[in-house]
């Protein structure tokens, strides 16, 4: 099993047509592991978030250079060890222990489309990135004005050498707008820092960051003794690829979600070795009898892969 690359920041073409993210061993290993949900704080200092960091550009979205990332996290910096562990098995995806947030997957930027494409209208709406990896929808729904975003990864190393870097990255830099799908090219920012961050509070306060499993998560958020609204959008990609995912996955869309909310899930038809896929989560849905859901975008190119808009019956 060969290490192939998914993200943009590895490639000039950020739309690869190479479906990796799987691992054999996940068909036989049926008992996952729970982690614990930790909700990370934003750094004061906001350009040592950005401290060593690679920025490239995709969509006039900022983010990180993933493969610096990962050269950088080979020490202290990743915690829980994902990044050698992940070289060491030669896998993009170790159930229960690293869910694949170091890479950008193709079906975000499907996703990121159909927001331009369908008018997605995120204003003043409470919006949640699930499994956010970089961060880049919910980044997308920030820059539309949303009047709250959170994002959620498994991984603790993702959300803070990652995600929460893109965040601030985009906060920092805020005032470009998305171009179309035409024009995704990768380029790098320019290393000279802004001499004022005029506005980057405000967006960042709008930003919260978990890490952990999404049940744990989801408990930690309905037993806060903050008020919790529920979400108005909750936006997730590339996150039905494990069949043993789907209850949990289902039951944190049913708790999380306003009872007029939508949720936009961005999925390949089919995910080869781990056997997740759009209809198989389509159908584990009409059983529960909870949600009613509709195709409303379906991708030819390379692997088929659809989009789904999921809503309260």
């Amino acid at each position: 099993k060969n290490r192939e690359t998914a993200d943009p920041s590895a490639d000039s073409n950020p739309r690869p047509a190479v479906d990796n993210k799987h691992q054999d061993e996940a068909t036989s290993k049926k008992k996952l592991c729970v982690k614990a949900a930790k909700q990370h704080s934003i750094p004061e200092d906001l350009y040592k978030v950005l401290e060593n960091k690679v920025m490239e550009k995709v969509l006039d979205l900022s983010y990180v250079k993933l493969s610096v990332v990962e050269m950088m996290c080979s020490g202290d910096a990743d915690s829980e060890g994902i990044v050698s562990k992940s070289v060491s098995s030669h896998s993009d995806l170790i159930p229960g222990v690293y869910e694949g947030g170091l890479k950008i997957w193709e079906c975000t930027f499907d996703l990121l489309d159909y927001f331009s494409e369908a008018e997605i209208e995120f204003t003043n709406k409470t919006v949640l990135d699930l499994g956010c990896g970089a961060g880049l929808l919910g980044i997308a729904a920030l820059r539309g004005k949303a009047d709250r975003v959170h994002f959620q990864d498994y991984n603790s190393t993702v959300i803070d050498e990652i995600t929460l870097p893109n965040v601030v990255a985009n906060c920092i830099n805020e005032g470009g707008r998305m171009g179309s799908g035409k024009d995704r090219k990768v380029s790098k920012l320019p290393s000279k820092k802004p001499r004022k961050t005029e506005g980057s509070p405000d967006m960042l306060n709008k930003c919260r960051f978990f890490s952990g499993e999404w049940s744990q998560v989801s408990q930690l958020l309905l037993s806060s003794t903050k008020a919790f609204s529920k979400y108005d959008i909750i936006l997730t990609s590339e996150t039905i690829y494990n069949p043993d995912y789907y209850s949990a996955l289902h039951d944190t869309l049913a708790q999380l979600l306003d009872k007029n909310g939508r949720v936009y899930l961005a999925s390949k038809v089919h995910y080869f070795g781990v056997g997740g896929g759009i209809y198989l989560f389509e159908k584990f849905i009409e059983e529960k009898n909870v949600f009613r859901t509709s195709t409303v975008k379906t991708i030819d190119q390379g692997l088929q892969r659809c989009i789904m808009e999921i809503a309260f019956k």
